[in-house]
């Protein structure tokens, strides 16, 4: 009998001598030194867009998981966005072929320890696994399905609906996108100035670099109270751009959109590799307060009347 490892079962695993967060890091600085920034990579699979699932529950995957998702199918090429564990998979009739590895996610638990002679629960991260739909047995990709004219225009307009009800201020001028927190505004270049490039149209790079201000101004003292920097440049700077990057990375996927490519490509990956080996922390931080800064702009959308 053939004996499989956690990863292949898509069970929970926990290594005593393993720092979860060095894990984490690794796989993101492991694509990165590629040249590779995986909340900007462009999925082009026929079955590929929009956020990570869970096919069981029907939630989507939230933080650091998105992100450790998305490097998974990059890597490993898979080509939907439907994920479960081994035994998700089974309980539904599905069966994982033979070979294949699981991709690693993490969730919370806890353990309880005695502080100053009371019983706490101590929050920790253990790993786990699971299975791209493309990873089943009799998986067969569906054919790309080419987008009409009338659905992308519907598209933005649904893009616009949701940047406006967040009721955010925002003004339009010729120089460079930023947000005010003294002044509570975002800046933002005049559309017309947004170019379309090789992997994206204008609107897309307009509204990928409006979701990264929006993002910005989530965390606002009278909002999410997260900017507290204190100057450019500073180590509170540097996580408050990295969480404005993954959120608009994650509203251009819910959205459809691909993310705008920053300029000077080395350059800033050399800045999220130097980030990510000072602190191991720094990501599944910033990922953390990202899908909570999405939650926050999700919660101020209106209903369509009937």
């Amino acid at each position: 009998m053939t004996t499989l490892s956690p990863s292949e079962r898509g069970e929970t695993f926990k290594a005593p001598m393993l720092d979860v967060h060095d894990l984490i890091t690794s796989i993101i600085i492991e694509q990165l030194e590629k040249g590779v920034i995986p909340w900007e990579k462009p999925f082009t699979g026929p079955d590929f867009g929009g956020m990570p699932i869970n096919f069981t529950t029907g939630n989507h995957y939230r933080g650091i998981n998105i992100i450790l998702l998305w490097c998974a199918a990059m890597k490993r090429g898979h080509q939907t966005q439907e994920w479960a564990s081994f035994k998700q998979w089974n309980a539904k009739g599905e069966n994982v072929r033979k070979g294949e590895k699981g991709n690693l996610v993490v969730y919370y638990d806890t353990f309880a320890k005695e502080v100053d002679g009371e019983i706490q629960n101590i929050p920790f991260l253990k790993t786990s696994y699971v299975f791209n739909r493309s990873q089943l047995k009799g998986y067969v990709a569906p054919e790309v399905m080419v987008t009409d004219k009338l659905s992308e225009v519907e598209r933005f307009n649904t893009v616009e609906k949701f940047i406006a009800d967040t009721k955010a201020m925002i003004e339009f001028h010729k120089g460079a996108a930023y947000y005010m927190p003294l002044e509570d505004k975002i800046m933002m270049p005049m559309p017309e100035q947004f170019i379309a490039t090789e992997r994206c149209s204008a609107t897309e790079n307009y509204h990928s670099v409006l979701f990264h201000e929006l993002t910005h101004w989530t965390g606002a003292t009278n909002r999410l109270q997260r900017i507290n920097h204190k100057k450019f440049g500073d180590k509170n700077y540097a996580t408050e751009e990295l969480v404005a990057e993954l959120g608009a990375a994650f509203l251009c996927a819910g959205f459809g959109i691909t993310t705008a490519e920053k300029g000077n490509h080395a350059a800033y990956i050399q800045s999220w590799l130097k980030a990510l080996k000072e602190n191991n922390r720094y990501i599944t931080t910033a990922a953390s307060e990202a899908s909570k800064a999405v939650d926050y702009l999700n919660g101020l959308q209106t209903l369509q009347p009937n």
